[in-house]
This record gives C-alpha cells, sequence and structure tokens, in this order.
C-alpha cells in the first residue's frame, strides 16, 4: 500500500476506511469493530476517517471502545475526526435546529470530547467539517493553530471546502491545511472541472474523496455507467467498487479515497482497487459513461 505525505511529519495510506456507518451495523461490539480495523490493517490500510456528528455523535465511542481494549492499536493507526457540526441528535438533541460552530470555543471542545471518546492522546488530522457562512476566519485559524501547538492535534484540514473558503482560512493561520475532504466519484464528478481538483492539484495538496462509491449507487445502479464498470471489473477479476475507486486513484492529482462498509468481505477486499489498471481511453470511457455524455 503507497503511503501519501501530507505534510513533514503526517503519512496516510493512499486507501481510507471510513467510519461513518459504523454505528450502524447490528453489531457495534469491541470483538467485531476490532475485526474490522484488523482487515484494514493486514492489507496496509492503516488510516481511519471519523467524525464527530457521526452515528449521532457516537461513532467516536464505538472506535474508543476497540481502542481501549486493546491499545496496541492505536501506534498502528492514523485517526481523522471532523467537528463544527451542530444537529438535534443524540448530546445535541436539545438544540433547536442545525447549524455550523467555527467558534473557537466549540472547536477546543469538540477536540477534547473526541479525545475522550476514542480514549486518544492526539488526533492526528482535525478537519472543519463543513464551510461555516458565519466562521470568523481569524478566530477559527486562531483555535487551529492552538491545537497544534497544545498537542492535542497533529495537522489540521477541511472537508467541502471551495478553494476561496479554503484560501480565506489559510490566511489567518500559521501552520499549513494539509487536505480538503471533497465529494467526488464517477457519480460526483463535478470537482474535475468546477476548480476544486486543479485548486490542490496545482498546490500539492493531497484530496480526500468522501463518498467514492456515489453512496453505493455505483454498487446497485443499472445503465450505461453499470455496463462499463462490470464489463471493466469482469476483464480484471475485480468487483464494480475496485474499479471505481481506480477511476479516482488513475488520476494525477492524489487523491485518498475514504471507503465505508461494514461487510468484513466487503473490507477485506477494498485494497482491490489497487490491482486494476485503466488506461485513458478506459479512464475517458468510465468518464463520459458517468457524465452521461460524449466529451465535448
Amino acid at each position: 500500500m503507497d503511503r501519501i505525505k501530507l505534510n513533514d511529519t503526517l503519512e496516510f495510506s493512499r486507501l481510507i476506511y471510513g467510519m461513518w456507518r459504523i454505528g450502524d451495523d447490528a453489531d457495534t461490539s469491541v470483538k467485531h469493530v476490532e475485526a474490522k480495523i484488523n482487515a484494514c490493517l493486514e492489507q496496509g490500510i492503516t488510516t481511519f476517517d471519523q467524525a464527530d456528528i457521526y452515528g449521532s455523535y457516537a461513532a467516536e465511542g464505538i472506535l474508543g471502545a476497540a481502542l481501549k481494549a486493546n491499545p496496541s492499536l492505536r501506534d498502528q493507526m492514523e485517526i481523522v475526526t471532523k467537528c463544527d457540526i451542530v444537529a438535534p441528535i443524540g448530546m445535541h438533541s436539545d438544540k433547536p435546529g442545525k447549524y455550523y460552530d467555527t467558534s473557537r470555543a466549540y472547536i477546543e471542545g469538540a477536540v477534547d470530547r473526541s479525545l475522550t471518546e476514542m480514549a486518544i492522546e492526539q488526533i492526528d488530522l482535525l478537519l472543519i467539517h463543513r464551510p461555516d457562512p458565519l466562521m470568523d476566519h481569524h478566530e477559527t485559524g486562531a483555535a487551529l493553530d492552538g491545537l497544534i501547538a497544545s498537542g492535542k492535534v497533529r495537522a489540521v484540514g477541511v472537508s467541502n471546502f471551495r478553494p476561496w473558503d479554503w484560501t480565506l482560512l489559510q490566511s489567518a493561520m500559521d501552520t499549513r491545511l494539509v487536505t480538503n475532504q471533497i465529494e467526488m466519484s464517477l457519480s460526483e464528478l463535478a470537482p474535475f472541472t468546477n476548480g476544486d481538483l486543479a485548486f490542490h492539484q496545482q498546490n500539492a495538496q493531497a484530496v480526500m474523496a468522501w463518498s467514492p462509491l456515489g453512496g453505493g449507487s455505483l454498487m446497485t445502479g443499472q445503465g450505461a455507467l453499470a455496463s462499463c464498470l462490470d464489463e471493466i471489473a469482469s476483464a480484471q477479476g475485480v468487483d464494480r467498487a475496485a474499479v471505481a475507486v481506480a477511476f479516482l486513484l488513475r488520476h494525477p492529482a492524489t487523491i485518498l479515497p475514504v471507503l465505508g462498509t461494514n461487510t468484513l468481505s466487503r473490507i477485506q477486499a477494498i485494497s482491490d482497487a489497487l490491482k486494476v489498471e485503466l488506461d485513458r481511453p478506459t479512464w475517458f470511457r468510465l468518464y463520459q459513461a458517468g457524465l452521461g455524455q460524449e466529451v465535448p
């Protein structure tokens, strides 16, 4: 498994295991969660993606229970988490509605809670989950700088930011943002042409791709794209998921797909994407099938 350098001190595995659905599994026992983690580690997948809101603010605690039971796992992992979404569920069920909060107090409180929930001493990467229309970039930037200085966080980045959101926040920070996690897949192709991917490629910043399988639609869909995926998958001895992920890996920008599934057999097959070879004509065949039309 290739390792991707985000800064001078932090490397991620090229493929990342997303834990946003971990609380949806009928079995959230320590034994089952540990089995998922080990299935990833056996493939060289060492990076695990969380957020405080996942599982109605319970997913971090599910991971934390496994790490408490087997502390040796922590040294083999890089842990990502996110904050700033406040939704009227779980611990925020008393809130009147959904909103974003990038104030210093909220970010610092969220980090302290995440550290406690996951039973860890440091977060490898903290992301601001969504652009906040009320963000005071000076306050938010200072909070992120302070968390790195304190040692609670190794590196910081963002999620779902457009280039101008990134530039605004970065302008008020001493430390460098290291990545942006955005939705990108054969069913969400806008970043390839709207400037998002080009911005980060130009600045040599790795991009994390959430929902690389289109929320599962690429696995269950029908039509031209499904037929194209099936044909390529059959020829290379893999499934649709491997081809869809390979589509992202083939791009010259450094894209790190974040894949989430609760099925052990599917977790064990995540690295099949690394076996897929896509030449330029085949890549464009997939791209055009995803667009639903021929390129101009």
